[in-house]
């Protein structure tokens, strides 16, 4: 089947947030995609690389 991922913490912590993203390993990449934001469409995605030189784009 599909693994289902959650984020930790439930309402308590969804409510306490004001911006909320996941993040997965996308081949070298990593990807985050926005779950629930007051600024951000849901579902908004970027892919980056974390390197010696920094954050960049993927």
């Amino acid at each position: 089947g599909v693994a289902l991922k959650l984020p930790a913490g439930g309402n308590i912590i969804a409510h306490a947030s004001t911006h909320r993203f996941l993040m997965r390993k996308a081949g070298d990449a990593w990807l985050i995609e926005c779950l629930d934001s007051p600024r951000i469409p849901k579902g908004a995605s970027a892919q980056f690389k974390i390197t010696e030189a920094g954050v960049e784009d993927a």
